[in-house]
């Protein structure tokens, strides 16, 4: 389906409706939009005893929901893991296909194609340290790199390898991504495992040769035997790898620490009420959102936060970074007064002395769902969790009084600073950026961002020391990066480090030995 088959699919399917026969439609994902007709067709047919319809499809959210429920369902998923994912593309590869021509590079380049998809769909276990989301790479990804790497190589003219390139970062695998770091890292892929010199190895020894691009037991066989190559997968490991996808060795932890959290996110999920939210029950109600009551209670105990009067920063301050810290600071408070309002509003509802609004109600719907209300992110996106938020809100609201504090007697850029102390950090990075042009007299577009772990930084008018910084995936003590083993801590502490903006025209030889572009 989905080449304008439609109405020969219709008529076939009268056919074989009249004679008790079999008939298999697929790939209805990509005629979503036909499916009604269909559902409708098969709803007033009166077929002949023996007849049978098969449909086949991939996951889809506009897949007709009537048409599945009147179906038997069959779901295939293939099993997980490297070895197993090229196995089933050599399956569907027959020995003509490798050895079409006799030509060497072309039957390797397909190998490379293999490990290639293999590693594309197989990293997705890793989000978001492998790809940042889940992306739909396909049986049809692989035949369109198949298709691209056997045309290029007929008519024995130069493989061109910029081609394949382009075509799958920007057509087919590419197409499919919409995160800039992850299109590096595909970019990266492609560039190590589609290059000439990668082949050129195995072409200049007379045995087979390891290859870098390739784990341990990859080697690229010197034959178009698709023998061979079956042989290769088969050498394999049943369980993946982290270097197989060039991930730190501890990113097991990662991942489960991950998974962990989405089990624990699941059973909240199944230990709500059937009732909770539908309709007000003072009982359910009370029992439930106690602790997030109690929660903002003792959060909010010492401290003059929720009676804390902040008047709105003047648009006269000269200095960026203390407006910056004054707005900060206003709308810290501002998100605890409007937290706490609505917090107490649905205490006296609670209570029974004040009316349920519907404000209240949806308030009372999302934390009942243990979901951060929506009214709360609207004003600061944080944790989705409604405990972590308000925890989150508390602390960062405490620590910006500091800030300013030390803003206006003007000593914060002196002092080591956290920037997780504020609601949004990246806001007072632009602001340092800001006061910097004013300083230099430049335009803010002339300034490059710069880190240095050795020092402060010379030609910098301006700086800041960042402290409690984290990585993940590796090691730095802030001369040199090392790899994780299996065994290391997930994330690692970084060492104080100084940012700064200096002018991109800047040119000094210690660039190159003690900052470290971002």
């Amino acid at each position: 389906m989905g080449q304008g088959q439609a109405d020969v699919a219709l008529q076939t399917l009268r056919e074989c409706v009249r004679s008790g026969e079999w008939l298999c439609l697929k790939n209805l994902h990509l005629v979503t939009a036909w499916l009604p007709l269909l559902e409708k067709e098969l709803n007033s047919m009166k077929p002949k005893a023996g007849f049978r319809v098969w449909l086949t499809a991939e996951v889809h959210a506009k897949f007709t929901p009537i048409l599945l429920q009147s179906s038997l369902k069959v779901t295939y998923e293939a099993p997980p893991g490297l070895k197993k994912n090229l196995k089933r593309t050599y399956e569907s590869w027959s020995a003509e296909q490798i050895s079409k021509g006799g030509h060497l590079t072309r039957a390797q380049s397909l190998l490379c194609l293999a490990w290639f998809h293999a590693v594309c769909q197989e990293r997705r276990n890793y989000i978001p340290q492998g790809w940042t989301k889940f992306y739909e790479f396909s049986l049809s990804d692989l035949r369109a790199g198949f298709e691209i790497i056997d045309r290029l190589f007929e008519g024995g003219k130069a493989f061109q390898w910029e081609f394949v390139h382009g075509l799958l970062e920007n057509a087919i695998y590419g197409g499919r991504i919409d995160n800039v770091c992850d299109l590096r890292v595909l970019r990266s892929y492609l560039q190590q495992f589609f290059n000439a010199q990668l082949l050129s190895q195995s072409h200049t020894h007379s045995r087979v040769k390891k290859t870098h691009a390739f784990p341990a037991q990859i080697h690229l066989p010197n034959s178009c035997s698709i023998v061979d190559y079956r042989a290769v997968v088969d050498a394999l490991p049943e369980d993946d790898r982290p270097s197989f996808f060039g991930l730190p060795a501890n990113i097991e932890r990662s991942a489960q620490r991950i998974i962990s959290s989405q089990v624990i996110s699941q059973l909240r999920i199944l230990s709500r009420s059937v009732a909770a939210g539908s309709k007000f029950d003072r009982e359910i109600w009370s029992n439930a959102l106690s602790p997030v009551l109690n929660l903002w209670k003792r959060l909010n105990q010492g401290s003059s936060l929720i009676h804390q009067k902040v008047a709105p920063p003047s648009e006269g301050v000269g200095s960026p970074i203390l407006s910056f810290v004054q707005l900060e600071q206003f709308n810290a408070v501002r998100l605890v007064h409007s937290i706490h309002q609505s917090l107490a509003s649905l205490s006296k509802v609670i209570r029974g002395t004040s009316l349920l609004t519907a404000d209240v109600h949806k308030l009372a719907t999302a934390l009942l769902n243990q979901e951060c209300p929506l009214s709360w992110q609207n004003k600061w996106e944080g944790p989705e969790d409604p405990m972590q938020y308000l925890r989150a809100v508390v602390s960062r609201a405490l620590a910006i009084q500091g800030w300013v504090e030390r803003a206006e007697r003007g000593g914060l850029l002196s002092e080591m600073l956290d920037l997780s102390e504020l609601f949004h950090p990246d806001t007072f990075l632009n602001a340092l950026r800001q006061e910097t042009a004013r300083l230099m007299s430049c335009s803010m577009d002339s300034l490059k961002f710069v880190t240095s772990w050795r020092g402060q930084i010379a030609e910098a008018k301006l700086q800041v020391k960042v402290g409690g910084l984290q990585l993940e995936g590796c090691a730095f003590d802030g001369n040199r990066l090392a790899e994780s083993h299996h065994d290391s801590p997930s994330v690692s502490a970084v060492p104080a480090c100084y940012m700064a903006w200096i002018l991109q025209v800047t040119h000094t030889h210690t660039h190159t030995h003690t900052h470290f572009l971002l």
